[in-house]
């Protein structure tokens, strides 16, 4: 099928999303739009000569124009933060970014799904669907499909189980207000606040499962990344790519992505992360487990934060 994805920004990110969607063969057509002509255009042939050993796929540097009849457009653009910078001042820096973006791409690509990538992620997929015109039902942010995966990871290591035993999610801001909704959490059958006394491995000895060591790693490991290599994209890539998948495969995927909530957990008016049914035209439906009194106040938190920095920028 022929399917187009547009990827706006060719930094760290956006060039190995699109390398890593090139490599899975889940389009036929990459166009990549980015300030930095030359970098992209040498993005776009780097991954293009490797396609002799992946599936076939025109992938090439463009324009906002190019983006004509794009199905998913993937937006990964903005600034780092900088040494001294306040997190208001690089969320409006960012968000400006976003505007200017909005403008251009939304009239050449007005029916594709926007996946929206670039941080601060919530705060972006809210202006985003606020200002481009676009149905807040196709625009996607990543929001904590990172976060759960990160979560997965690590409670796979720690159990020594498949990764794809553990059904697991983060909720809420993807950042310091993000938590683990351990009620709803499961490896394989077993609820995860049940797990130490439901398993025994081979050896008779029992896994204990440390609940507070997991999810700090799974807030704190981003930015051991960062502190060692400088940036994080492998992980992020592929978690654009699968949600890409999800939406290409024409099945309905709950996943936890960020798009603008209307009044579950009565929470209104502010994008953040909840288990959302993922189909073929974006948002098809929410799948809202009952939570916790104490997941409840962790996730009004996060809502709170989210619409207090809404509050201090100018979209």
């Amino acid at each position: 099928m022929n399917r187009k994805i547009t990827i706006i920004g060719a930094g760290s990110v956006g060039a190995t999303t699109a390398f890593t969607a090139a490599v899975k063969g889940i389009a036929s057509e990459i166009c990549m739009i980015d300030i930095n002509k030359a970098k992209t255009e040498g993005e776009a042939m780097d991954i293009r000569q490797a396609s002799p050993f992946n599936a076939p796929c025109n992938i090439y540097a463009g324009e906002y124009d190019d983006a004509n009849g794009s199905d998913i457009v993937i937006i990964t653009s903005g600034m780092p933060r900088k040494p001294g910078q306040s997190r208001i001042d690089l969320t409006q820096i960012n968000v400006d970014i976003m505007k200017d973006i909005a403008s251009k791409i939304a009239v050449h690509a007005p029916d594709a799904i926007y996946i929206i990538v670039s941080n601060p992620v919530d705060i972006m997929t809210y202006v985003f669907t606020k200002i481009s015109g676009i149905p807040a039902s196709r625009v996607i942010g990543t929001g904590t499909l990172l976060d759960s995966a990160r979560l997965c990871s690590r409670v796979a290591d720690h159990l020594g189980v498949n990764p794809h035993s553990v059904d697991a999610y983060v909720l809420g801001e993807h950042g310091d207000s993000s938590f683990v909704p351990w009620s709803i959490c499961k490896v394989g059958p077993v609820p995860m606040l049940d797990y130490n006394k439901c398993y025994v491995n081979s050896n008779q000895t029992e896994t204990k499962f440390d609940m507070e060591e997991i999810e700090t790693y799974m807030k704190t490991s981003g930015g051991q990344i960062i502190s060692k290599k400088g940036a994080t994209f492998y992980a992020i890539a592929c978690s654009v790519c699968n949600l890409v998948e999800a939406i290409f495969s024409q099945a309905y995927t709950v996943l936890a992505v960020s798009t603008l909530i209307t009044g579950e957990y009565g929470i209104t008016d502010v994008c953040l992360s909840i288990p959302f049914v993922v189909g073929p035209n974006g948002i098809a439906g929410k799948a809202t487990p009952v939570l916790t009194k104490e997941e409840m106040v962790k996730l009004n938190n996060s809502a709170n934060l989210l619409k207090g920095v809404i509050a201090e920028i100018n979209i």
